[in-house]
């Protein structure tokens, strides 16, 4: 059967928070019955942008990581929950606010810590895909309809097409690990969970110190090539999607200057080398 999936672009979002601010419109103050009861106005975020800087000053960026209820096929929270959590045939997961009133221990029952406790209800809640609105045929959640970057896409697959989609498209999920089948697959979410090394690249020229573009740039790791760039009008070269704790080596060289050979023995995570000068 086709499930409903959502697909983050994590190199797309801007922290504009529009999907947040939706979410509150739908369900803050809002009771959909069969669903959910209202959301608090504060204390909860039941999609939630999580954010990382990357890099030292002057090669730094910041991502960002929108993180919502995974609907996981294997939920572990649908396992525990003794019927007040259940998960529909289009792959949604529901709490039932009736049967899961005065379960606090639920919270703890999600392994992505998206599961919110409602104090003044005594009742835990989470995102519910907007569920009441996808079955009125909207086609998406108040979240994707408020993104104005396109981040936020939502697609009905089933397990053999989302598959294909996913190596086709490089889409991959928070912590695999875990085995949960989560049914939310990001794109570039490299950005976030992985590091880059870079520098920059300056000559001396009578005296005055400038910016080489066009310098080739060779990434070494284990004595193997994995990675070739050139410098850009400032000088600046990047190598994204690495494994912190690994040794690297980066080589420069331009035409009419001495090569140089940089070591990074183990590498703390998104590192700046700095001015580099042939």
């Amino acid at each position: 059967m086709k499930n409903w999936r959502m697909i983050v672009d994590v190199a797309r979002c801007l922290d504009c928070n529009n999907c947040a601010l939706a979410c509150k419109d739908e369900h803050m103050e809002n009771e959909w019955p069969g669903y959910a009861i209202a959301q608090p106005r504060h204390g909860q975020r039941w999609i939630d942008i999580k954010r990382t800087e990357r890099g030292q000053f002057p090669l730094i960026d910041v991502a960002y990581l929108p993180v919502l209820c995974m609907h996981c096929e294997n939920a572990p929270c649908v396992k525990t929950s003794n019927g007040a959590i259940t998960r529909r045939e289009d792959g949604i997961v529901l709490i039932d606010p009736a049967k899961a009133k005065g379960r606090k221990e639920l919270v703890a029952s999600c392994p992505y810590g998206q599961i919110w406790w409602n104090e003044a209800e005594e009742t835990p809640q989470k995102c519910t895909f907007c569920a009441h609105l996808l079955d009125q045929a909207w086609g998406q959640p108040r979240c994707v309809q408020a993104c104005p970057t396109g981040a936020l896409k939502v697609e009905q697959l089933d397990n053999e097409a989302m598959e294909r989609r996913a190596e086709a498209e490089k889409l991959e999920c928070l912590h695999p690990e875990l085995n949960t089948k989560p049914r939310v697959y990001y794109r570039n979410l490299y950005r976030f969970v992985s590091c880059f090394l870079g520098g920059s690249v300056a000559v001396t020229k009578n005296g005055i110190q400038e910016c080489l573009a066009g310098a080739d740039v060779s990434l070494f790791h284990k004595g193997r090539e994995i990675a070739k760039t050139t410098t850009d009008v400032f000088g600046d070269f990047r190598f994204d999607s690495l494994a912190a704790g690994e040794e690297y080596i980066v080589q420069i060289a331009a035409a009419g200057r001495e090569a140089k050979t940089i070591t990074v023995e183990k590498m703390e995570k998104n590192t700046s080398l700095g001015k580099i000068l042939l």
